[in-house]
């Protein structure tokens, strides 16, 4: 055991520390058990004609916007139809005494809005679409 002297805040402390552990003593040591040997892996069926790409349509590049946190709708900065660009501001939002704003994840068009000025937003609700 070692004895210290510790000083917190002004006030001094006589404390012991004392080391445990360490390296374990190795009296004996039994032989390891074999391991089992490994199951042979299943026959491999054969590779599956790759399908034809979709022919592209809007319900396939459609993404929701979802609101992250619950909040109250300042403004709508988009509408139906509008391109919009990365890091767009989309609508903002006030969550917490803070105003947030929705941004686009990348490039495309609003498809619909679900929510307009005033509304109350839940967290997860699909705020607006993006094609």
């Amino acid at each position: 055991m070692k004895n210290y002297k510790i000083t917190v805040n002004g006030n001094t402390y006589d404390v012991g520390v004392e080391e445990v552990g360490g390296a374990p003593e190795i009296k004996s040591v039994a032989p390891a058990a074999k391991p089992a040997p490994a199951p042979k892996a299943a026959p491999k069926a054969a590779p599956k004609e790759a399908p034809k790409a979709a022919p592209a349509s809007k319900s396939a590049a459609v993404e929701e916007i979802i609101a992250p946190m619950p909040g109250n709708v300042l403004s709508v900065n988009v509408a139906s139809g509008d391109q919009v660009k990365s890091g767009q501001v989309l609508l903002i939002f006030e969550a917490m005494k803070m105003e947030n704003e929705l941004v686009a994840p990348r490039n495309g068009t609003v498809q619909d809005i679900f929510v307009a000025k005033g509304d109350v937003l839940e967290s997860g609700k699909t705020v607006l679409t993006l094609a």
